[in-house]
């Protein structure tokens, strides 16, 4: 490399980024607009567009473009209603958290990493093989220089190392958590980029044995066919076939019989433009298939055949032939010139023009360049590059970008030849004239073993890709020939086909024996293979088509195939969702302020509360079964999952690292039961992990930090959980501090355990409501349990568990089971799924199977009162969780608020149950938490279908709900139109709602 050029390597996105070094290609940008005719028109540069390639990146590189765009924040959404103070509240705590969270471990330098090796390594010789917290904040702040930065986001990341809560870290586990971050961020993205084909392909034969020469698609969502004998074909993207028609079978019975060697659409002049055998450029109406006009007596037999708009009712037309020749044809006034076209003579039915009678035109330029040795395998026209792409079979000149008009001395002989040819002095010059060979500075040749059959360019991604007859694709950076950025094998048979999908980053490539492949462009990697047994596509391909707007591939061999994309259908346009899945269970830690929640395809997400945006993601490989339930221990950094299989896992959900599998390792019968419950509880100074679920068995599993086993059995059942326990399957377990523990049975039996001796302390069956004694086959299942404490019990724990028809029973468990009140939950009678509680057990959180959430104020409860809807001041809230799925409506949810001192809030009807709309679904779980330092702010966190509810429970005034929404009624008319609107943002965040959604990151 000579002095002066700088070359600078990306990363495996196929680019290479340069300064100083010239090419075909980054010089287009620069002589675009100056630009001038060269061939026998003067007015082709007149109001020619002017591309700046590369303007933009000569100060700013797309690396870096693209890092400060990752970087830049966004603010979040505010309702109109917002008092000013508010907004600039919450836009201080979202600045203030992204300075917090401005360490990042995958920003750390090589040489901050041995600055930290070193500090951990003067410890160890110091006698001190670990480092404590206070030791921790100074290293990090002297070696990474964070001296004026917050202790907070330090102590975070510490917390997170120390997921056992040891107090003290080593340089081993330091490392141990950037790996393990680093690779479930890699998985995570992955898993993002995950991409399937509807498997098997919809066939549609043809009917024949010609062999179809190209697809396309039209305007209006068709696909078009033409078959080599002229049928062409209008499609459904169904491959449902629209009407044939046969174009070269009309005319005079003597007519000879032509054959089509490609095709392509002109969709801004409704055209059709058909590459005969005769030597024959053809012109159809698209949507009559009327013989509109031909362009004949051409130079070669065009084999290829590209069209592409190029602004101000101006086009490029553009052909390869068997001499190796490109052929290109710039039309200025399109469309006055296709009319004075079709009002010439006809030749078998068809106005016809001579290409010599065509370049006389001043609208059009004609240039042809001897390209290649061998014939034109493909050539197309990228106006983003403003260049002219074509292949070959030979070695030598594989794949050529030039220039689509010389300028260099070349341009002064066609300027000679244009100006004889308007003198009229002599015509001859025309016919005697041979193709022109490019200079070396007007194009770039690159070499590939055994020719290019196929090819592609993307302008965004600035990728040349390149299949042929070795079966390789080879991704080229298009500004440099010298050697291929990457190699991507795994074809078995020649590569026929290229399409880069630049919006979603990924290439298809088809083989020869009808094998597809989707790549990633940035990693280039395989993402996905279609053998033809499993598509059933058989027979030699002929053309290959993706067409971006359906996410389809359509393929013609022995019949007509399409291979659509799987696209995850969305429950509602309007629907924000948090996963692609079923949330199954959700939680909050107070450590870390974070959400985690989980799905039945055991995908686990870590969001963060302030900022809204997901941390991190973790699971949903095979070998993991669905999720049923979850916990996190007493310091809420380790997460605890049950699952499907019987098994319980520990992880350190910061990372997604699996510390530890919990299982039993010969169950009795010789199966795997599912978990229904499990909880992290203390008793003493031991710590426990406690399980329950199908095999009607409370499972015990020690809690010890320093046993490093990866696999744990649990401890001998208790001697009255053999014989004496549950007959039926387990379906919920609640802790009572200090020795007490609740289960809930399917047949409705609740056990209260005495944790300490193993032994049954009360057990009782809930009795069914007065009005409903008489009814058979009354689901009395116990799916929940809580143990609250209220002011007219100060020395006992009242239990509360789930009953029939939306009932919730109060029992007092330290009397032996006495029951004490009962009262009707769900004011549609259904039943209740899961129960929480405020810090102070103050509000009750009550959600039934349908969708709906109650919240009651348990403060000044009475059981003589048989509801807590008769307490003073109280506040009811229903909302309607999936909401989200049906149309607005006016009356959907209500908030029934009773001032007098024996009122009582009467439930309304709802129209989202009206006859048509999508039914409610139950809601998987909800939970009380408080995460903010004042008293009054409490939050729900609620998850239904694939989505995150988080709401503030705010008592000072009173809301209305919408579409997930709290409002205030005492808003503006102005506030009130955004009622139901959803918001494209990651997070919705007013003050008073907040709905999670996957972060990604800007393009």
């Amino acid at each position: 490399m000579s002095l002066g050029k700088r070359v600078r390597s990306s990363s495996s996105q196929g680019r290479l980024q340069t300064q100083q070094v010239s090419s075909i290609i980054s010089d287009l940008g620069a002589t675009a607009e100056g630009m001038s005719p060269t061939s026998r028109s003067g007015r082709w540069d007149e109001e020619a567009p002017r591309v700046k390639f590369h303007e933009d990146r000569k100060d700013q590189p797309q690396w870096l473009v693209q890092e400060l765009l990752r970087q830049n924040r966004r603010r979040h959404t505010v309702t109109l209603g917002d008092k000013p103070q508010i907004i600039r509240q919450q836009h201080h705590s979202i600045d203030l958290t992204h300075r917090l969270c401005s360490l990042k471990l995958d920003e750390i330098s090589l040489d901050d990493l041995q600055k930290l090796k070193l500090a951990f390594e003067e410890f160890e010789a110091g006698g001190l093989r670990c480092m404590d917290e206070k030791s921790f904040e100074r290293v990090v702040k002297t070696c990474l220089g964070l001296t004026n930065s917050s202790n907070a986001h330090i102590q975070s990341l510490f917390k997170k190392i120390d997921y056992s809560g040891q107090g003290r870290i080593s340089w081993g586990q330091f490392c141990s958590h950037m790996l393990h971050e680093y690779k479930q961020k890699e998985e995570s993205r992955r898993r993002s980029r995950q991409v399937a084909l509807a498997l098997p392909a919809t066939v549609k034969t043809q009917g024949s044995g010609v062999p179809i020469v190209n697809i396309h698609s039209t305007p209006d969502g068709a696909i078009v066919t033409m078959r080599e004998d002229g049928a062409m074909c209008f499609w459904s993207p169904e491959l449902k076939p629209q009407r044939t028609k046969h174009m070269f079978n009309e005319g005079p019975t003597n007519r000879k019989s032509k054959w089509a060697s490609d095709f392509t659409v002109m969709p801004e002049y409704n055209k059709l433009l058909i590459a005969t055998g005769d030597r024959e450029l053809q012109l159809y109406e698209l949507y009559t298939l009327e013989a509109y006009c031909q362009i004949s007596a051409l130079d070669a037999v065009p084999l290829t055949v590209d069209y592409s708009y190029t602004g101000s009712d101006k086009c490029c037309i553009l052909y390869g032939d068997m001499e190796g020749c490109v052929t290109v044809i710039l039309i200025s006034s399109v469309g006055d010139t296709l009319r004075l076209w079709n009002k010439l003579a006809k030749t078998e039915n068809i106005p016809n023009v001579t290409i010599d009678t065509a370049v006389l035109s001043p609208n059009v330029t004609f240039v042809r360049w001897k390209v290649h040795r061998d014939w034109v395998t493909q050539a197309k026209y990228f106006p983003g590059f403003q260049a002219v792409v074509s292949s070959s079979n030979e070695d030598s000149s594989s794949l050529v970008i030039g220039r689509v008009l010389p300028l260099t001395d070349a341009e002064q002989q066609l300027n000679e030849i244009r100006e004889a040819c308007y003198e009229g002095r002599t015509k001859k010059v025309q016919l005697s004239w041979t193709p022109q060979v490019r200079a070396s500075g007007d194009q770039t040749v690159f070499s590939v073993y055994k020719g290019v059959t196929t090819f592609d360019l993307c302008h965004k991604h600035s990728l040349l890709v390149t299949g042929g007859r070795d079966r390789l694709v080879r991704t080229w950076n298009p500004h440099c020939s010298g050697k291929a950025t990457g190699v991507l094998k795994g074809h078995c048979a020649p590569v026929v086909y290229l399409c880069i999908s630049s919006e979603d980053s990924q290439l298809f490539s088809v083989s020869i024996d009808n094998t597809v492949k989707i790549w990633d462009v940035q990693d280039q990697c395989c993402l996905f293979t279609a053998d033809p047994k499993a598509s059933r596509i058989h027979g030699d391909i002929s053309a290959c088509s993706y067409v971006p707007a359906m996410k389809s591939l359509f393929i013609a061999a022995d019949c007509v195939a399409v291979l659509s994309l799987k696209i995850r259908q969305q429950l509602c346009s309007r629907l924000t969702v948090s996963h692609n899945d079923p949330v199954i269970c959700c939680g909050y830690s107070e450590e870390f302020r974070q959400v985690v929640s989980c799905t039945e395809r055991s995908v686990v997400k870590v969001w963060d509360f302030d900022t809204g945006c997901q941390v991190l993601e973790f699971g949903g490989t095979d070998d993991l079964s669905s999720i049923t339930c979850m916990t996190f221990d007493l310091r809420g950094r380790r997460l605890i999952t049950g699952g499907k299989d019987g098994c319980l896992k520990i992880w350190n959900f910061n990372t997604g690292q699996c510390l530890k599998t919990l299982k039993k390792v010969s169950p009795a019968d010789g199966g795997c039961h599912e978990l229904c419950a499990c909880i992290f509880l203390k008793v003493h100074s031991n710590c426990f992990v406690m399980s329950v679920g199908r095999d009607r068995k409370i499972d015990i599993y020690p809690d010890v930090p320093e046993d490093l086993r990866r696999l744990q059995e649990p401890q001998p059942p208790w001697q009255d959980d053999r014989g004496r326990g549950h007959r039926e399957d387990i379906l919920c377990v609640e802790h009572c501090p200090p020795s007490l523990l609740a289960t809930g049975a399917y047949d409705g039996e609740i056990i209260v355990w005495n944790v300490v001796s193993g032994c049954i302390q009360s057990r009782f069956v809930s009795p069914p409501p007065a009005e409903y004694q008489n009814i058979q086959g009354l689901d009395s299942s116990v799916t929940s349990l809580i143990f609250v404490k209220l002011q007219q019990f100060p020395s006992a724990s009242l239990l509360i568990c789930s009953g029939a028809v939306g009932f919730l029973n109060l029992w007092n468990v330290h009397d032996g089971g006495t029951f004490v009140s009962s009262f009707q939950a769900s004011r549609f009678h259904q039943k209740i799924t899961k129960l929480a509680k405020s810090e102070k057990d103050t509000l009750l959180c009550a959600a039934d199977q349908i969708g709906y959430v109650f919240i009651y104020d348990m403060e000044t409860f009475a059981p003589e009162q048989q509801s807590p809807t008769g307490c003073r001041s109280l506040t009811v809230i229903k909302w309607c969780l999936p909401r989200l799925l049906t149309t607005p409506c006016a009356s959907g949810a209500h908030v029934e608020n009773s001032s007098g001192p024996l009122g009582r809030a009467r439930a309304g009807a709802c129209t989202c149950r009206r006859p048509g709309r999508i039914p409610p679904s139950p809601t998987r779980c909800s939970l009380i938490l408080r995460a903010r330092p004042a008293q009054t702010r409490t939050f729900l966190v609620s998850s239904v279908l694939t989505g995150l509810r988080l709401m503030e429970v705010n008592w000072s005034c009173r809301y209305t709900i919408s579409s997930g929404f709290l409002q205030n009624p005492s808003v503006t008319a102005a506030s009130r139109k955004i009622k139901g609107r959803l918001y494209p943002e990651e997070r919705w965040h007013t003050n008073n709602a907040v709905i999670l959604r996957s972060h990604r990151a800007p393009a």
